[in-house]
């Protein structure tokens, strides 16, 4: 390549590349020699972008967590930035900056420099919050580079023991059968398994009681209670009651039968078309992030999810490991978006502060 360069200079030297007979022969060395530097510094500039992607990254990462510690979130984005760190040979720093339903630490990502050392991990919730809040201070089509998805897993419709059906089709005949009557519980209003079930009453024209408490956690309580007859809730949070007889699951909502429960049907094979509700989980760069860099960090995370240790560890929290490239997780995102704002718009869920 540099041999490029110096034939090009070695042409102007000699006066291949002719000059304008108007100039004088020291303005015409002068254009010489300034052509000859500006060829250089265009050089410069093309081989910047790969020089940047070799170097990358040269200090630490901070992977916002915008959950607290402790929960699902934060089990997978700790996996994941350990096993980035080995790859890129540069910590991959864990950060939790939970509040507003994620939105805060997915507002501070969004915010955050694009020079490829700030990512975050989001959630669902970065693809139902715009039809949800009344003000939100970042939009997630613009405001990021989507890298990859990095996990998912289906969400099961559970029921308590007590009530009379034994099938999804049961259920949705004997709401039918109590219009208002058969009440379900989420972790609050606006959250992941709160939208599922709207979408189930817009798919199977059933009308429900909704109950919403602060936090999954406490809706498993309520649905072994008996304090409400239905709850969608994850696989890992489920599996315990369900074999303890507590809980019932009567639907996978997911595209496969999960292993771990190879008698409950999907909602397809249940006779639900298009009830498909997944959590999954996807990385983020901030809008404005060099593409080498957004490259770079896909292709490491697409080795990552294939070896098998990183699907041993994963699938430990209850998720399944995932890939993508940034323009697939770009038209999944937009894709989700829409989706979800039409549920929330029909299911008239009111819009939150």
């Amino acid at each position: 390549m540099s041999r490029g360069v110096l034939r090009n200079a070695d042409r102007g030297q000699r006066g291949e590349a002719r000059q304008p007979a108007c100039l004088g022969p020291a303005a015409q060395r002068a254009l010489g020699a300034a052509g000859a530097i500006l060829g250089v510094v265009l050089f410069v500039g093309a081989m910047v972008a790969p020089l940047h992607a070799q170097t990358y990254p040269t200090q630490s990462i901070r992977l916002i967590i915008p959950f607290a510690p402790g929960g699902g979130t934060d089990f997978l984005g700790r996996i994941i930035g350990a096993k980035l760190a080995e790859r890129l040979g540069q910590p991959v720093v864990p950060e939790n900056r939970p509040g507003g339903g994620s939105n805060v630490g997915i507002e501070f990502a969004a915010k955050a420099r694009p020079d490829g050392y700030t990512i975050v991990i989001a959630a669902p919730e970065i693809a139902t919050g715009p039809s949800l809040y009344r003000k939100l201070n970042y939009d997630p089509i613009k405001d990021f580079a989507p890298i990859s998805l990095v996990a998912q897993n289906p969400l099961l419709l559970l029921v308590k023991p007590t009530l009379p059906v034994k099938s999804l089709k049961e259920f949705v005949g004997y709401a039918k059968a109590n219009p208002g009557k058969v009440s379900y519980g989420s972790a609050g209003i606006g959250s992941g398994p709160h939208i599922a079930v709207e979408l189930l009453k817009g798919l199977a024209k059933i009308d429900m009681l909704h109950a919403p408490y602060k936090g999954s956690g406490p809706a498993m309580i309520g649905l072994i209670g008996g304090e409400v007859d239905m709850l969608v809730a994850g696989v890992p949070v489920s599996m315990p009651h369900i074999q303890a007889g507590k809980v019932r699951a009567l639907a996978v909502l997911g595209n496969e039968r999960v292993p771990s429960l190879p008698d409950v049907p999907t909602a397809k094979e249940a006779g639900i078309d298009n009830f498909v509700v997944y959590i999954w989980f996807g990385v983020f760069a901030p809008a404005g992030t060099p593409r080498d860099i957004v490259n770079r960090l896909n292709a490491e995370w697409i080795k990552i999810a294939a070896m098998p240790d990183t699907k041993e560890q994963i699938q430990k929290v209850g998720l399944d490991p995932l890939s993508s490239t940034p323009e697939e997780f770009s038209e999944f995102i937009k894709a989700e978006i829409a989706r979800w704002g039409k549920v929330i718009k029909g299911a008239n869920i009111p819009s939150l502060d």
